[in-house]
């Protein structure tokens, strides 16, 4: 199954602009093939401003998101795989997705299945309700 990462960006960048607010990238720029302005990178991140008046050429697919932006005057092509996108979110009122570094959930813990000849298997627990006043 494909990572839904790049989906919610989309979404949420629409819901952004649909919203009159201003989209954010925070990037996580030691990753290995993010070409981003490199004297614009503070403790290893860059923000960029990736609202349409702001770029050129914006285009997000499932793998990356590209774009071309003026810095210091100087025109620049963005890379940005989405792996390294660590949030998304609106300038105004800091309201977007977060991303967790890692992007594999964690593998549940494998748990032991009673021995079908032990004869005293556990008995599983049932959940409970429990009044809070």
């Amino acid at each position: 199954m494909t990572s839904q990462k790049p989906y919610l960006i989309r979404a949420i960048y629409d819901w952004l602009l649909d919203n009159n607010q201003t989209p954010y990238l925070l990037v996580n720029a030691t990753l290995d093939d993010v070409q981003v302005p490199l004297e614009f990178i503070n403790d290893g991140k860059i923000v960029l401003n990736i609202e349409p008046g702001a770029v050129r050429n914006y285009h997000s697919d499932n793998d990356w998101i590209s774009f071309s932006a003026r810095f210091s005057g100087k025109q620049m092509e963005l890379f940005i795989p989405i792996a390294a996108v660590q949030s998304i979110y609106g300038k105004e009122s800091n309201e977007g997705m977060f991303f967790p570094d890692d992007e594999h959930p964690p593998i549940p813990p494998k748990t032991s299945k009673p021995n079908i000849q032990d004869n005293n298997p556990k008995k599983s627990k049932r959940p409970g309700l429990k009044l809070v006043k």
